[in-house]
């Protein structure tokens, strides 16, 4: 079995997603070889692999980081929310039914365990070193009990965990402290130590407070990442560019034409897959903000409806706000919009949705000659063709089947004058395909605009994770990373108090945990792992545990 190491945080957002693809691409770089895991993983930014299979975004990137090929073990179960209450559940890459937040969490979550660990072996059985990513924060004393992402999964593998915090929101010190403090004695024995993420200024100035820390919990800090701009890369959620992190701190380089193009993305309620946009950010000239107001799509020359993971919602939504008239008008003008995926479906005649919404029969906007019907098995595809004349790659994640009837044909939708619409994912990053639509858009749009003929974003996303790896490799003890991934947390790491907090049993929180014995605690980092009940083989091999899922959420 190989080593590794779970990359937890003190927060949401901490890091972590960039910190472990930056470990990866460090650890690639110097010849190990390393996979990304994350058991579980909520967000609306989804990616298929060659398999078919639905995974995290931030999985694909991380498994770009580490030059391999992504897999549905990489990430064996996706959460989806649908709303505030509720979620489609992804298992091993296949939809498997929507699911309450309070059914997930009372007792199917930990149902999945020996899913999760079982690919989690898989992994270790090929690869040199898995670096696990958390989620939210470890020490989420309401969620111990079930957890199978931060500290379930260190133990079942016993990997000493990274506490990742970012000391730009500031109370890292706080928050690094009480992460360890709210953990139970075996759970505090695997907190290796922390890594200072976002720090602007002077390090000799943060040395005297990593040193009280370190008295504070016996454990050391493993490195201070600088603040740098544009290391967003896919983003498990949040209005973020991934090229340059948040639109509205994007620096733009100068266009290549006599003209700037301004895209406005519409920000519908539960948007998914907003990566679709960070190739168009990627070009020189190319001016990207998300709107969520009609006058805001006056002076675009290009608009974006997305994809969303509640199409007849997110219709809802464009009416409400006015945008669905803007939108309208703009077609009636010849002015440039383009639909990708749930964005595609709200443009067409009609809706018909037993599945997502239940909402039967909608009108749609009328934009395009498409009726949609959701189907309750969800298209899963890596689709290859051309359009304008271009090779183009995208990827396929829906529930609504298009049935095209007019217009000219668009990848697998629609061009109907300036209004175009795919349910492709992925598309503007086929360059020469991106640069051919660019000029259709600046020709509708009446701009003197030209694409740079050189951009490579397929360049870019590699220039950006070796930029991530340079940040741990630069500014990161990586002699000390590697001896906790190749050998484990350091024995006798003291206790700190007061440990997780008393169930109503008397026990404190945590899987199979005894009371906190006082410190130091006893030596050695994990208990057995809890073996998979009513297993069976899944569709990569993963032992998949039998969980029955509520088709509606209560």
């Amino acid at each position: 079995m190989s080593g590794g190491l779970l990359v937890a945080g003190t927060t949401s957002d901490a890091g972590k997603s960039v910190v472990t693809a930056g470990i990866c691409r460090w650890l690639v770089r110097r010849g190990v070889k390393v996979a990304p895991f994350k058991a579980q993983n909520m967000s609306l930014n989804s990616f298929v692999t060659r398999q078919g299979a639905e995974i995290g975004r931030a999985q694909a990137m991380q498994a770009q980081a580490a030059r391999v090929e992504p897999t549905a073990l990489m990430n064996p179960v996706l959460l989806k929310p649908g709303g505030d209450r509720s979620s489609q559940v992804v298992l091993l890459g296949k939809p498997v039914g929507e699911m309450s937040a309070r059914g997930y969490h009372g007792g199917r979550q930990e149902a999945l365990f020996g899913t999760v660990t079982d690919c989690l072996e898989q992994l270790r059985a090929t690869y040199d070193a898995v670096i696990c990513e958390g989620a939210g924060s470890p020490a989420e004393i309401n969620l111990r009990r079930t957890d199978i992402v931060n500290m379930g999964v260190a133990r079942a593998a016993r990997f000493p965990v990274l506490v990742v915090g970012d000391i730009d929101r500031g109370g890292v010190f706080a928050s690094f402290f009480g992460t360890t403090a709210l953990l139970s004695a075996e759970d505090q024995s695997l907190v290796a130590g922390y890594l200072v993420n976002k720090f602007r200024g002077d390090v000799s100035l943060l040395e005297p407070g990593l040193d009280m820390l370190r008295e504070l919990t016996g454990r050391r800090t493993y490195g201070v990442l600088p603040f740098a701009h544009g290391l967003g890369i896919d983003e498990e959620d949040g209005l973020r560019v991934s090229l340059r992190g948040a639109v509205r701190e994007s620096v733009v380089a100068p266009p290549y034409g006599e003209d700037v193009l301004r895209v406005a993305v519409c920000a519908v309620p539960l948007m998914s897959n907003f990566t679709d946009v960070d190739a168009l950010a990627a070009e020189p000239g190319v001016v990207v903000r998300f709107v969520d107001r009609a006058e805001e799509l006056a002076d675009a020359d290009l608009v974006i409806v997305p994809g969303t993971r509640g199409t007849v919602k997110a219709l809802a939504w464009l009416r409400e706000r006015g945008l669905a008239d803007a939108l309208a008008r703009r077609a009636a003008e010849g002015r440039p919009v383009l639909g990708i995926c749930g964005g595609f479906q709200v443009l067409g005649e009609r809706i018909e949705d037993e599945v997502e919404s239940r909402a039967g029969t909608v009108e749609g906007l009328g934009l395009l000659p498409v009726r949609v019907r959701f189907d309750r098995a969800k298209t899963l595809a890596r689709p290859v063709s051309s359009a304008l004349g271009e090779p183009v790659e995208g990827y396929e994640i829906h529930h609504g089947v298009a049935d095209v009837r007019g217009g000219e044909p668009f990848l697998d939708g629609c061009r109907v004058g300036a209004v175009w619409g795919t349910h492709w994912h992925g598309s503007l990053e086929s360059d020469a395909f991106r640069r051919r639509f660019l000029a259709e858009v600046a020709r509708a749009a009446g701009r003197r605009f030209v694409a740079a003929p050189d951009t490579s974003f397929g360049a870019l996303r590699e220039e950006q994770l070796d930029r991530l790896g340079d940040l741990v490799e630069e500014h990161a003890d990586t002699d000390a990373l590697w001896r906790l991934i190749e050998r484990g947390a350091p024995s006798g790491l003291p206790f700190v108090p007061p440990g997780a907090p008393r169930t109503s049993t008397g026990a404190p929180e945590g899987r199979g945990a005894g009371p906190d014995p006082a410190p130091p605690p006893p030596e050695g980092c994990g208990t057995a792992r809890p073996e998979p009940r009513g297993a069976d083989q899944g569709p990569t091999g993963a032992k998949t545990t039998e969980v029955h899922v509520d088709e509606e959420a209560k």
